[in-house]
C-alpha cells in the first residue's frame, strides 16, 4: 500500500501528460477538434508525452523498487535498511526480465526492456519479485556467516556495502537462475508465465461484477466491525484493479478505446464517492431532515471532508460501526452504486474511466476527469 501511495504523485503527473496530449492539445480526439487556437501549444506535446512515459509507462520500475524498500524496512528497520532493499528488489526484477528482442526484418536482436513490461503488463511480476527477493535478501542478511566484516577505521557506508555484498549477490544469482530455469522449461520469460498463469486469471475474476461484489462486501463488513476495510484489502485491490486501470491509460494515450470497464478509478468513482459506504447521501439527508441535534452536528462537521471522500467522522461518529439499523444500507449502498455505474458504462451512457485521478477528488469532478 505504501509503495502505491508514494508513487501516486508521479501517477497523477503522468495522467496530466495524458490529459494534455489527448484531451486538450489534440486535433483528432481532444479540444483541438473544436478550438483550433489551442493547437499552437502542440510544441509542448513531446514534453508531456515524456512525463507520461517516465511515470505511468514505467510504473513497474517505481512500484517494484517501492515495495522492495518497504519490505526491507519492515524486516530490518529504516536506518539499517537504507536504500539497499529497494535496489536489490529492482535488480532482481531486471534479472528475470527479457532484455533481448528481435524486431521483424532486423538481422540481429537488440538489448533493452519492452515498453509493456515497464508499464502495467509487468506490474504483477514486479510486485511478486520485489517481495520475494527482498525477503530472501533479508534472510541472508541475518546470517553472520555471510557478512564481510571490515575494520572499524572503514567508513560506515563502505562497511555496510561489504556487509550486504554476499546476501545481495546470492539473492540476485538465485532470482536470475529462477528466471533462466523458467525460460528453459517453458520457453516463456517469468513475466509471461505470471501474466498468463496468475495475473490473467485473477484479473479475469476481479474484472467481473461478482468478483467486485465479493471484494467490496468484505471491505464493508470490515468497516462494519470498526476495521478500515480499504486498508485491509488494499493490496488485493491494487494488484487486481490498478493494472486494468493502467491498461486503459495506455490505450487512451495511444488513441485506442479503453476496454476495461472495471478498474481502480471506476470503482473509486462508483463505490467510494463520499467515502466508504457512500455516506455523503446520509450526511445530506441528516442535515436536511435530521431531528437529533447530535447527529446534525456530526453531519455538518462531516460534509466538507465527505466532499473529498473522507468519512471517518460519519463512520465512527453516527456511528455506522456495529449499528444494526444503519449497518445494512452502509454495506449494501456501494454494491448498488457499483452495479449502477457498471450498467451505465456498458450501455454507453458513461465512458470508460481511463485517467488517473486522486481519490480525494470530489465525486462529480472525479467522474468528469476520469
Amino acid at each position: 500500500k505504501n509503495a502505491f501511495q508514494n508513487f501516486m504523485p508521479l501517477t497523477i503527473a503522468g495522467a496530466i501528460g495524458v490529459l494534455w496530449c489527448n484531451v486538450l492539445v489534440n486535433e483528432s480526439t481532444g479540444l483541438g477538434m473544436f478550438f483550433k487556437p489551442i493547437m499552437a501549444l502542440d510544441f509542448l506535446n513531446p514534453a508531456f508525452q515524456a512525463v507520461n512515459f517516465c511515470t505511468i509507462s514505467c510504473i513497474t520500475v517505481g512500484i517494484t523498487l517501492g515495495i522492495a524498500q518497504e519490505i526491507g524496512i519492515w524486516n530490518m528497520g529504516a536506518e539499517k535498511a537504507g536504500y539497499i532493499p529497494g535496489l536489490v528488489g529492482l535488480a532482481a526484477w531486471l534479472s528475470v526480465t527479457n532484455t533481448s528482442h528481435m524486431v521483424e526484418g532486423a538481422k540481429d536482436a537488440f538489448t533493452g526492456i519492452a515498453g509493456n513490461e515497464l508499464g502495467a503488463t509487468g506490474l504483477f511480476t514486479g510486485m511478486i519479485i520485489g517481495i520475494l527477493s527482498v525477503e530472501l535478501f533479508c534472510f541472508f542478511e541475518k546470517q553472520d556467516a555471510l557478512k564481510i566484516k571490515m575494520p572499524e577505521q572503514v567508513p560506515p557506508g563502505v562497511a555496510r556495502a561489504f556487509e550486504v555484498l554476499v546476501p545481495a549477490t546470492l539473492t540476485l544469482i538465485i532470482t536470475a537462475c529462477i528466471g533462466s530455469a523458467c525460460y528453459n522449461l517453458t520457453g516463456l520469460y517469468l513475466n509471461d508465465v505470471i501474466k498468463n498463469g496468475i495475473q490473467g486469471p485473477l484479473g479475469a475474476v476481479g474484472a467481473t461484477i461478482p468478483g467486485v461484489m465479493i471484494i467490496y462486501l468484505v471491505i464493508m463488513l470490515f468497516w462494519l466491525v470498526g476495521i478500515h476495510g480499504n486498508n485491509m484489502l488494499s493490496a488485493v485491490k491494487e494488484a487486481l484493479f490498478t493494472p486494468l486501470a493502467l491498461e486503459n491509460v495506455e490505450a487512451f494515450n495511444k488513441g485506442e478505446t479503453p476496454k476495461n470497464i472495471i478498474n481502480m478509478y471506476a470503482l473509486q468513482m462508483w463505490g467510494e464517492f463520499g467515502g466508504s459506504g457512500v455516506t455523503i447521501g446520509l450526511v445530506i439527508a441528516i442535515m436536511i431532515f435530521g431531528k437529533r441535534e447530535d447527529n446534525k452536528a456530526i453531519a455538518t462537521l462531516s460534509l466538507v471532508p465527505g466532499l473529498f471522500n473522507i468519512n471517518e467522522t460519519v463512520t465512527f461518529g453516527i456511528p455506522m460501526v456495529l449499528n444494526p439499523i444503519l449497518g445494512i444500507p452502509f454495506v449494501v449502498a456501494p454494491l448498488v452504486t457499483i452495479i449502477i455505474g457498471y450498467v451505465l458504462t456498458v450501455i454507453g451512457f458513461c465512458p470508460v474511466a481511463c485517467l488517473t485521478v486522486p481519490w480525494t477528488t470530489p465525486p462529480i469532478v472525479f467522474g468528469f476527469l476520469a
